[in-house]
């Protein structure tokens, strides 16, 4: 028998069992549905108490990892703590019950707040114009690409078609320029992980300048790198006719210090649910707002929000790429942005990012020596370990170093990335985290090297009672998953056949 903590909630079914008793219909109407609109077939849903429905998703709710209940150092992430604040802001009735469908001019306040939000932005970023329709960071990505490809269609260029990337990209990066319809050419970053502008002159001359759209790249790069090379670069693209995309998703490490827009980058996208407030992972809500120098902001989606005079307008680009999200995006996403940055101001944003960098490079000093870190230097918010050495020496691998801080207390960093990094520990500790916290990290990552060195075999293995999942069969995983439930007996027969091979095997 499963045990109760390891059970689906439609495995605690019970036949007649109910949480909710409705009043009889008085009324004598009948609500049965059309039956053309009726359903073919009973659906499968669980029949519990209330307390059953409490207990589960509580049980549930604790079997994660979050940033309120731990250090979650997961690199180009930024998962760092949310101010309870800027969710207050998003509870506020009148701006949570707002229908996404109601005219504009019903809702004036909204209209004001986004349009300060995108002049914000603006000033932030150094940008002239921002879309915040996209509704997280690879929706922006596509969007900023279906940008890119409509300006160079409206000038009349079509057969720019090469968009350049670093091999230290977001995998984001290439997918996006992919499915936009750009042929993606991957350039290998230098002995010192950064862009190398001798590599996109070798990309321009091999395919012409009139076929270069442009490149994508992200400053720190993800290796926590400033790129150096930056005005460079942007004279080469700018040279060939092309345009820079900035990855917005390390910008907690520039914040009042650098401004993407003021270094060559003709559009970028944000992560506001990093840089900006919003609990992520698990599959958001986010936003991705894109900003754009003014040559490209008549190809922006979606409405934009503007200021004139003493007023605040909706309106539409002339040569829009469309809509790339319902109404006007996660709109209490942007809510919190707005909140966040009140809440701290300039010289607060600037302080955001000191601390972010002051505290990667605190914990890349303190664990230099015991890891390897391929690119050691002055790091920005984030930088890259490696456990080559560990595998190598002691079939330590990096999967294993993050399987036992999870048993210690500490959400992993990101492992197997960037892929220039063999056995890569990419580590953010952001700014939210106190000395004591990184203190409690670092001395725990160098215990584990002498408890490696001591028996390699024994560390490698896992307490059941403190990890929910110890050594999952990942190819198993995900080959044959299986995603839905139905009650034994009654799965479709693609179901039942995967159901066969998952018991058998």
């Amino acid at each position: 028998m499963t045990h109760v903590k390891d059970r689906l909630i439609f495995e605690e079914s019970v036949a007649g069992r109910r949480g909710v008793k409705f009043p009889k219909n008085e009324f004598g109407a009948s609500f049965a549905a059309p039956e053309a609109l009726a359903p073919a077939a009973h659906p499968f849903l669980p029949e519990v108490s209330e307390l059953d429905v409490v207990r589960h998703y509580t049980r549930l709710s604790q079997r994660t990892f979050g940033v309120d209940t731990g250090f979650y150092p997961l690199g180009s992430c930024t998962m760092k703590y949310n101010p309870r604040l800027t969710d207050a802001a998003a509870a506020l009735a009148g701006l949570a019950f707002i229908h996404p469908s109601q005219p504009p001019e019903t809702v004036p306040g909204a209209i004001e707040m986004l349009a300060e939000l995108s002049e914000w932005l603006c000033e932030v970023t150094g940008m002239d114009e921002y879309a915040l329709q996209p509704a997280a960071g690879a929706q922006g990505e596509f969007s900023g690409m279906l940008v890119f490809r409509k300006y160079f269609d409206h000038i009349g260029e079509p057969g720019r078609n090469i968009m350049i990337v670093p091999d230290s990209a977001h995998g984001t990066n290439p997918a996006s320029a992919n499915v936009a319809g750009f042929k993606v050419v991957e350039i290998k970053s230098d002995e010192r992980g950064l862009t190398d502008p001798a590599a996109v002159k070798v990309v321009i001359e091999k395919f012409g300048a009139e076929s270069i759209a442009g490149i994508m790249l992200t400053n720190p790069n993800t290796l926590g790198l400033f790129e150096t090379h930056i005005l460079e670069i942007a004279n080469l693209l700018h040279g060939a006719g092309a345009l820079l995309y900035y990855d917005g998703a390390n910008l907690n490490a520039l914040l009042g210090i650098v401004r993407p827009g003021d270094t060559g980058f003709d559009l970028m996208h944000l992560n506001t649910h990093k840089s900006f407030s919003t609990p992520h992972g698990g599959g958001g809500p986010g936003a991705g707002p894109i900003g754009v120098k003014a040559k490209l902001a008549p190809f922006l989606p979606g409405a934009l929000f503007k200021r004139v005079g003493d007023e605040f307008n909706v309106v539409y680009p002339e040569h829009s790429i469309g809509r790339v999200k319902s109404w006007w995006g996660n709109f209490l996403v942007l809510v919190r942005a707005y909140a966040y940055l009140i809440h701290h101001g300039a010289p607060g944003l600037k302080r955001i990012s000191e601390n972010a960098i002051i505290n990667a490079n605190y914990v890349q000093s303190r664990l230099k020596g015991y890891y390897d870190i391929p690119y050691f230097a002055h790091c920005m918010h984030e930088f890259v370990a490696s456990a080559e050495t560990l595998k190598r020496d002691f079939n330590v691998s990096a999967k294993d170093i993050d399987k036992k801080l999870l048993e210690e207390g500490f959400h992993a960093p990101t492992t197997y990335f960037p892929l220039i990094v063999h056995e890569a520990l990419m580590i953010e500790p952001t700014e939210t985290e106190s000395k004591e916290t990184l203190d409690a990290f670092c001395d725990t990552m160098i215990g584990f090297i002498a408890r490696i060195k001591e028996n390699a075999d024994e560390f490698r293995k896992l307490n059941p009672l403190k990890l929910q999942i110890v050594h999952p069969d990942e190819t198993k995983a995900a080959r044959q998953l299986v995603p839905r439930w139905f009650p034994v007996g009654t799965e479709p027969s693609a179901d039942k056949a995967e159901s066969k091979k998952t018991t058998e095997a």
